[in-house]
């Protein structure tokens, strides 16, 4: 049976983000650091060495063979995108957001790694080190200085530091090292301005990785342990959840802990308790929003991430848990039952500070079932740049490209332009039971039942969007109802159009019923399903689906549209195995 809670000691774990417990001495070289005051000058007898590395690091990581191998044949290859390295602008805002993070961020070492050994990854990872060294010989600003992608390209520089130091040239590799101190010296003064919580987090990883492994490194630890433990407490919910409600933003969490973990034993360091704890309370969201195929669903931007490579995370990061069932701080639900898999978005979307590829989602739900998606969200925002067209960013955000109810079409919560979210949903309240048999139409078996409810119409139409849920424990069968309930000021005269939708997977086949109201699903298992609508009819339309790749897929959706009064209505609808 699945937990609904990690266990207490970890979860009593994280209560303390203060600072590591250091002597006297340490607290008075860390103070004087963050202050400005240059490591050099906190033992002003020792004689100044040069720029160098202490340790080579393992990584528990691992990267893309594929795009490993599109390096070493002269491309850059991401979400099923090839980008020539000859013809790669490395400064400047020409490149697209999903490549402006690989490229300035050299996330892309990590693949060349993967795919060869060392001395045949060297020469291509010294070539394109050294171009982009070019453009940018010095620090400055632009994409290629904002803090994520700085804190990011610091910290691959350090763990995959071999690929970059192979050269015999002296001087060559002497401005490489140079590059390395010049960037942290950097970030020891810029970290503060990240563009949010989690890239100040990337910053402070790497911090601490230059303290671990540069020499004479010492104060740059302890001020950065320091920072990275005061920013992860306010990235990280209650339960674990990173406030920006992104899966793909916790992946990033997860992987920079995994990453810095390497850098202490790499020294033979322990690091500080508090940060093992972190990463312990990291992955159980994670894993709540694993569907029955082992892939991640889509939500606040993310596609489907396959599920080897969140296997290969979860295995790196040495955690043994289990999903949360009621994620209610980092705000989803899932009903494991049989061999389906639910998850719905009970929470408001995360503030606009927050927000990466924010999407207006709330009460959206996905059903898989037995490793097959049914129900799905379009996803793939935070992928557009790629195969994605960066055109159909908003719309992939928007409420209509999940599957919950929309009125006239408008968003639930405003959709901004850089993955900004505005005014909307700021309420949701959940209840969770669990049903004996009558909760069914059978009357045999137990059931879930969910019910939630969000704001984001009140202002506009004064309704109330609440939807009920209510799963079997065999997984055969799901009954829903979408009510419009009245409340707030604003006047009930007039009609609103409706329209509550159902995108589907990209292997679903469809065939739909003489009468309008029910529609046959037929999956790759040779399991049929039946959806049936209680009172409009069920049209049939196009949609996309973004896979794990970030390739955009077409689909199906079911609409159940309609012409309804301002005083509210009710939408009760049928998902059921057939037998």
């Amino acid at each position: 049976m699945e937990s609904g809670q990690i266990e207490p000691g970890r979860a009593l774990a994280i209560a303390d983000f203060s600072p590591p417990h250091v002597s006297t001495s340490e607290r008075l070289i860390r103070l004087a650091y963050g202050l400005g005051l240059p490591a050099s000058a906190l033992n002003p007898f020792r004689k100044r060495t040069r720029p160098r590395l202490t340790a080579t690091v393992t990584t528990a990581l691992t990267g893309d063979p594929v795009a490993g191998t599109a390096l070493r044949a002269g491309h850059f290859l991401l979400h099923g995108v090839k980008l020539p390295i000859a013809d790669t602008e490395f400064s400047g805002p020409r490149l697209s957001p999903p490549f402006e993070r690989l490229v300035h961020g050299f996330g892309w070492l990590g693949d060349l790694a993967s795919c060869a050994p060392r001395q045949q990854g060297a020469p291509v990872a010294e070539r394109i080190f050294a171009a982009w060294l070019a453009a940018n010989p010095q620090p400055g600003s632009g994409p290629a200085w904002a803090v994520s992608n700085t804190g990011h390209r610091l910290l691959a520089w350090l763990v995959h530091a071999p690929l970059l130091l192979s050269i015999q040239d002296r001087k060559l590799r002497s401005k490489v090292l140079m590059a390395f101190e010049d960037t942290a010296r950097w970030l020891d003064r810029h970290v503060g301005r990240a563009e949010d919580k989690l890239s100040e987090v990337a910053g402070w990883t790497a911090l601490t990785a230059a303290g671990l492994l540069l020499a004479e490194g010492r104060a740059r630890r302890l001020y950065g342990e320091s920072g990275l433990i005061r920013a992860l407490g306010d990235l990280v919910s209650d339960d674990g959840g990173v406030l920006s409600r992104s899966p793909l933003c916790q992946i990033e969490a997860i992987e920079l802990l995994i990453e810095l973990r390497g850098c202490y034993a790499a020294v033979r360091s322990t690091p500080p308790p508090q940060l093992e704890s972190i990463l312990e309370l990291l992955v159980p969201p994670l894993l709540t929003l694993l569907h029955s195929d082992g892939g991640l669903g889509s939500w606040q931007g993310a596609g489907a991430v396959p599920a080897e490579r969140i296997a290969d995370l979860i295995k790196a990061s040495g955690v043994r848990t289990r999903p949360l069932r009621d994620a209610r701080h980092w705000g989803y639900q899932r009903i494991s039952a049989g061999k389906a898999v639910l998850q719905l978005d009970a929470a408001p979307p995360p503030i606009s500070r927050h927000a990466r590829d924010g999407c207006a989602s709330t009460l959206a739900f996905e059903l898989s079932f037995n490793g097959e998606r049914m129900i799905v969200n379009c996803g793939g925002a935070a992928f557009a740049g790629g195969l994605v067209p960066l055109r159909l960013a908003q719309g992939l955000r928007a409420t209509a490209a999940h599957s919950t109810l929309a009125i006239d079409d408008f968003n639930s919560t405003a959709v901004l332009i850089n993955g900004k979210l505005g005014s909307g949903v700021s309420e949701v309240e959940v209840d969770r039971r669990i049903l004996s048999g009558d909760g069914t139409s059978t009357g045999q078996g137990g059931a879930t039942r969910i019910e939630a409810s969000h704001n984001g119409y009140v202002a506009r139409y004064g309704l109330t969007h609440r939807r009920i849920l209510i799963m079997r424990d065999d997984g055969s069968e799901l009954r829903g109802e979408d009510l419009l309930v009245p409340g707030g000021r604003r006047g009930k005269r007039g009609m609103i159009g409706v329209a509550l939708r159902f995108h589907l997977g990209p292997h679903v086949e469809l065939a739909q019923g003489r009468d309008g109201l029910g529609v046959t699903l037929a999956l790759p298992d040779g399991s049929m399903w039946q959806f049936r609508s209680g009172r409009d009819p069920v049209a049939l339309e196009e949609s996309l689906w973004a896979d794990g790749m970030g390739r955009p897929l077409a689909t199906r959706q079911l609409v159940i549209s309609a012409k309804i009064p301002r005083s509210g209505e009710s939408f009760s609808w049928l998902l059921k195995k057939m037998r």
